[in-house]
Parts: structure tokens; sequence; C-alpha cells
């Protein structure tokens, strides 16, 4: 499970997730991504999920990377405790994501299935996603710099 090694503050606030990926926004090192379409927080159990599921798919062959990164604590209070006493603590650390934030990258691997590979593992996601190649993504932003 990924977590950070250690953090200056054991507790965080919400935050809020408006507006749209500014960074991680392009595809940096695959031939193919895996787009967030929608915020979201995505905890560190389901990076894992979707990381396993493409790696078993594709089987050997090809690379991938996991572009996100859990850097957020989300506590928890037990069920059954009176109000007050402070903020619980942290039961898991979650990646908060954009729309259009790169979130999985895959090459090495024909189109075909690097394209199921990315469903599989888009399918472990609360959030919607979408396919892209990394020539389409940087093209339609300005080019690659």
């Amino acid at each position: 499970m990924l977590m950070p090694k250690r953090v200056k503050r054991r507790r965080q606030m919400r935050g809020r997730m408006k507006g749209k990926a500014l960074r991680g926004n392009r595809v940096a090192y695959g031939q193919f991504g895996l787009v967030a379409q929608e915020p979201g927080w995505i905890t560190s159990n389901q990076i894992e999920a979707a990381r396993v599921a493409m790696t078993r798919y594709i089987r050997r062959g090809g690379q991938v990377w996991v572009d996100i990164f859990p850097h957020k604590p989300v506590t928890q209070r037990a069920a059954g405790i009176r109000m007050g006493s402070g903020k619980g603590a942290p039961e898991y650390w979650v990646a908060v994501v954009k729309p259009g934030r790169v979130m999985f990258e895959i090459a090495g691997i024909d189109e075909t299935v690097a394209k199921e590979a990315l469903r599989l593992a888009a399918n472990k996601l609360p959030i919607k996603c979408k396919f892209v190649r990394a020539e389409d993504v940087n093209i339609a932003e300005g080019g690659e710099q």
C-alpha cells in the first residue's frame, strides 16, 4: 500500500477540487495513458488494484508508470464515539485527482493490448477515465517542450 514515508502534519483539511489539472496533464513517460475525466479521491488501495490489473493483463511485456501518489491522509473516528474530543486518527491515504490528470502510463505494447489493460485499470477506480495516446494529448496542448 502506498503512503508517504513521513509527513509534516498527521492531519489535513479536506480541501476543494475545483478546476482542471494544471500539472501532470500530459503523457510524459509512456505511449498511452489513462486520464481522469472528473475530480475525486483515489485511495492507495484503488491505485494498487489498478496497477495489479494492468500488469497482470500485459504479462511481463511493456512497462507501467503510476503518475499519482496518495499524499493526503483521511481521518476517521470509530463508530459509536460521542461528539467532541478532537479529530480522528489517519485511516487511509488518498491522491487528489482533477480532470485532465494522467494517472497511469503504459509503453512497449501494441495499442489494443494497452487499451484493454487501461480499461481494466479504469474499472478499479471510482471516477470516469479515458484512454489517450501520447501524441494526441501533447499535440492538443501546444506541442512537446
